[in-house]
């Protein structure tokens, strides 16, 4: 095993490894961890697939991975994960494009906006982080069948620690909304579409992973005031007076451990943190997974409810 943790980087967890030729399909791939993602993998010779809502934004990443190496094969295709129209027309375009899909990083998320609603009239955290990754990945699945790795990664948060995903009233149409309450929800629910893949898939081959980050100064916080951000640095280092955030190729590096590590191989259906598989921790507030984010009654209830929601079935 590797002696990887908070403080490891992405160049530190792909040093010496061959990725050259494998192609890579990265969410949100134009700035902050997806874009680190991408720079380091395609440095290491993967192709790089960057997904997002502005073309201009894309062209800004790819210009920007070009710089660092003249050599990286990176592409770009749009993906409003907001719009259900919006992810069947990439997953299209996709299919068209693309032979196979080696690694998908479901990376894309909003964290603790207002209330609103993606286009379809589901909640903005739950509709973007889970219903839009969900509905992707269906779309992708044929071309990840194809792929030699085969591993779909999910990025979640210790936010789940918040709360489980309410599966009745996943919108908000009869619960007071709460930013940081449906922020939580939507992290278990990639934890829980993570079990759910592993559950379907991986007997062909398929393994998915949910991902931690850790404490990362990105533009996810771009929805929160001064004393929305104050009162999250206060609440987190509270929990953890050890607490230091993480720079983003070090937040970046346990997503990119989940999408090659070799020593995880086959072992899907897990939360890995710190570039490790956590335990199962119902109590701590400085790490561990819930319980509740790995239960495979919730994942089932939750795979039925967004194959409702999307109006389609993703059958393995």
């Amino acid at each position: 095993m590797s002696n990887f943790g908070e403080t490891t980087t992405t160049d530190e967890v792909l040093e010496g490894m061959d990725i050259s030729g494998k192609r890579v399909f990265i969410t949100g791939g134009n700035s902050g961890l997806g874009l680190e993602t991408g720079r380091a993998m395609a440095a290491r010779g993967a192709h790089v697939i960057l997904a997002g809502r502005d073309q201009a934004k894309l062209d800004e990443a790819v210009a920007s991975i070009e710089s660092e190496n003249p050599d990286a094969i990176v592409e770009t295709i749009i993906c409003d994960l907001g719009s259900l129209d919006s992810v069947r027309h990439c997953g299209e375009t996709a299919r068209n494009r693309f032979e196979s899909i080696d690694i998908l990083i479901n990376n894309a998320g909003v964290m603790a906006c207002p209330k609103m609603q993606t286009a379809d009239g589901f909640e903005m955290q739950f509709g973007t982080n889970h219903v839009g990754h969900f509905l992707l990945t269906k779309e992708l699945m044929p071309l990840i069948g194809k792929g030699r790795d085969k591993r779909i990664v999910n990025l979640s948060s210790r936010g789940h620690h918040i709360a489980p995903a309410n599966l009745d009233d996943p919108n908000f149409e009869h619960t007071d909304y709460d930013p940081w309450l449906s922020y939580g929800q939507s992290k278990t629910a990639n934890i829980l579409f993570t079990v759910g893949l592993e559950d379907r898939f991986a007997d062909k081959g398929i393994h998915a992973y949910a991902v931690h980050p850790g404490g990362i100064q990105t533009n996810l916080g771009r929805h929160m005031t001064e004393e929305e951000s104050a009162a999250l640095v206060k609440r987190v280092t509270e929990n953890d007076p050890d607490f230091s955030w993480k720079t983003i190729p070090q937040g970046a590096a346990t997503q990119t451990w989940a999408a090659t590590a070799p020593e995880i191989e086959g072992k899907g259906g897990v939360y890995c943190e710190d570039c490790h598989i956590a335990e199962i921790d119902d109590e701590s507030s400085k790490g561990g997974v819930r319980s509740y984010a790995l239960d495979k009654g919730n994942a089932d209830r939750l795979w039925a409810l967004s194959e409702q929601l999307v109006g389609e079935r993703f059958a393995a």
